[in-house]
């Protein structure tokens, strides 16, 4: 019965024009790889097809592509790709991450950053240049070196950004939290990696209001006995007082104008640790990926270039924050020249229109945003097209969750009919995607435009075959340059063969429930694969559901989960109502009735339950498992891993309730 809903998500919703096609960098790609290897490659499912089953030459089409900047280039692309997990890559190269994004240093801008209260502000690639030399040796003073740890605490503001640059040229590996996480859930992430360095700001600004973050920084500062400066960062007030912080400077007491403006870029070989990047933490304490040098930046490149059609004259915004991998993914936008736009704050204050008045006054070309913004803006009705100029956009990008072919034509509908809608998915692990857009082939309503290139994508069947047309486990079959080098602290690999090949050996398993389609090449994402429904043993992916939900004008957002209930599972439901709205016992038949039409019985829920809030991770993606947990009677490990834990008090306190209700 599934099979219908794939069916409905089949329409058309943009084909690309002749001119886009040519003007695009993939274009002129292919027309590299056609003379270099003598091939007729003359569309992207063949480009695809040619790229996993020439991994190596891919890749190395690719540095040239990019090009790499390296002070000695490699002797082998990749030395052993049957050796999964565990290939080398680009053996022999040394290169620094930071002289790659820093190569410009002219007077186009940068960045661009504006706030909740705050006009906009733009640095040059001259002035970026040279604020990073200045922190670079300011970091080389306190004794940062190759191989330290630098951690931040910061929200997504440009002194961020600096600090990443001056950490990676350095040689030191990265890490950040936002401000908007506790501070238990940022011991919980950077004591395990010993920092010796801790960037923070004392307060930040959400929803018109200040906080005050200053006391999490000293408790964070007395949790990490590693540290041996806390360097706080001007914001919301120049001076904030840091003598309670053990070790603490204030930044522009470290940063001297007289310091060195040549860059010293340590060169490291390719998989020297750049990034270490953690898990959500929702069902424990996070996992710590520890991501290389080259890995990283071939791989955004690869994203950046081809998938997202990213120039230098393209201005990109993502809304994003420094816990989310898409804040690593967008900063590497250096790498091409264009110019970075970055928002701190809610993206909705103090109104739905803040994005897109920004959007308009910008000129942003490629906006980033995530399914749950989507669907908040369909929710409440927002037409953008008809409020704003966008004239610029030309690219949106959408992330975080699995959106419904009703999302996808939500944005032709009411934002832009002409523009590339490039719905991508992948994860933290690899900073970066399994599936992502072209802007040379046509966008299906509910479909990833396809495998992104050089991953390669296959999904398997309860037998571990591969399958198409219908519901099956995301794999990945070969190694790529992203994936992690090694989770921090795990000498014999073990915490890293049991998240990835202790399913599938030497097959990378990622945890998503997807279709591969078997006419576009397309791919629907249906939720992740270890948390499904299964009522009367039937397995059922959540997006299954919301697809036909959330199309209700009265629905807001949704989350569905299963509960022990009499020797099997029920399905509830809990809705957000869009506002004005009631949950009344027509809506609940109107949901049910068009679950058991679209979907089949199965997918009904035995219960509908209004909700005040959906809890979400971090990166925006939703929680079942906490949910499904507190409704099974089973503890929530971390809520601190959660924008919004206050949103499970409501679960909680329905649940007596719940174990009461007849079935």
């Amino acid at each position: 019965m599934a099979e219908m809903v794939m069916r409905k998500m089949r329409k058309t919703l943009w084909i690309p024009s002749e001119e886009r096609v040519k003007q695009a960098n993939i274009t002129r790609f292919i027309d590299n790889v056609n003379k270099k290897h003598d091939v007729a490659i003359a569309s992207y499912n063949q480009l695809y097809r040619w790229s996993v089953e020439n991994i190596s030459d891919f890749w190395a089409a690719m540095w040239e592509f990019g090009d790499i900047i390296a002070s000695r280039k490699y002797d082998v692309v990749v030395d052993n790709l049957g050796k999964f997990p565990g290939a080398k890559w680009f053996v022999g190269a040394r290169l620094n991450f930071a002289e790659n994004l820093l190569r410009r240093r002219d007077n186009r801008l940068a960045f661009m950053f504006k706030g909740e209260t705050r006009k906009s502000v733009g640095i040059t690639y001259a002035e970026l240049y040279d604020s990073v030399a200045c922190l670079a040796e300011a970091l080389r003073e306190v004794g940062v070196s190759s191989g330290d740890r630098v951690a931040a605490y910061m929200p997504n503001i440009t002194e961020t950004a600096l600090a990443m640059l001056a950490t990676t040229s350095v040689g030191a590996t990265w890490s950040s939290c936002g401000t908007e996480l506790g501070p238990k859930a940022v011991l919980d992430r950077f004591d395990q990696i010993s920092p010796k360095v801790l960037f923070a700001v004392a307060a930040y600004p959400y929803k018109g209001k200040a906080f005050n973050v200053l006391g999490n920084v000293e408790e964070i500062a007395k949790g990490i006995s590693s540290l041996k400066k806390v360097i706080v960062v001007p914001y919301m007030e120049e001076k904030p007082d840091v003598s309670h912080v053990p070790n603490s400077v204030q930044y522009d007491d470290l940063i001297s104008e007289e310091k060195r403006r040549e860059i010293r870029f340590e060169q490291l070989p390719f998989d020297h640790p750049v990034y270490i990047m953690f898990s959500s933490g929702t069902t424990g304490k996070p996992k710590c990926m520890v991501q290389g040098t080259g890995g990283i930046l071939i791989n955004h490149l690869k994203e950046l270039i081809l998938h997202t059609d990213l120039k230098r004259e393209d201005r990109i915004f993502y809304i994003t924050s420094p816990s989310w991998m898409m804040w690593n993914w967008l900063l590497s936008s250096l790498a091409v020249g264009s110019t970075v736009v970055l928002y701190d704050g809610n993206p909705n204050y103090p109104d739905w229109e803040a994005m897109w008045k920004m959007a308009q006054e910008e000129r942003i070309s490629i906006f980033g945003c995530s399914a749950s913004y989507i669907n908040y803006l369909r929710s409440i009705g927002a037409k953008p097209c008809k409020d704003y100029d966008l004239s610029s956009l030309r690219e949106i990008s959408q992330t975080g969750s699995p959106l419904s072919a009703e999302g996808f034509e939500y944005v032709y509908e009411e934002i832009k009919q002409d523009l590339h809608f490039n719905s991508i998915a992948g994860g933290t692990d690899i900073n970066g995607c399994f599936a992502a857009g072209t802007p040379i082939q046509p966008v299906y309503a509910g479909e990833l435009q396809g495998p992104a290139l050089a991953m390669k994508v296959k999904a398997y069947d309860e037998k571990g075959n591969p399958a198409v047309d219908r519901e099956a486990e995301l794999v990945c079959e070969a190694p790529a340059p992203s994936m992690p080098l090694y989770f921090w602290n795990d000498p014999d690999g073990k915490k890293y063969r049991d998240a990835y090949f202790s399913v599938y050996p030497n097959v990378w398993r990622h945890g998503d429930w997807i279709v591969i389609h078997g006419d576009t090449g397309g791919i629907t994402f249906l939720g992740r694969s270890d948390f499904t429904l299964k009522p009367s043993g039937v397995r059922i992916g959540p997006a299954e559901i919301y697809n036909v939900v959330e199309r209700f004008e009265e629905v807001a957002d949704s989350m569905v989960v299963g509960q022990e209930w009499k020797g099997d599972q029920r399905i509830i439901l809990f809705v957000k109502l869009a506002k004005q709205f009631e949950l009344t016992e027509d809506l609940k038949n109107r949901i049910c009735g068009a679950l058991r039409k679209e979907a089949s019985p199965r997918h009904v829920p035995a219960l509908i339950i209004e909700a005040p809030e959906i809890p979400y991770t971090f990166n925006m993606k939703k929680v079942e498992s906490a949910v499904a947990n507190i409704m099974n009677g089973k503890p929530v490990t971390n809520r601190d891993a959660l924008v919004n834990p206050e949103s499970l008090d409501f679960y909680e306190k329905i649940l007596p309730e719940l174990q009461r209700e007849v079935s």
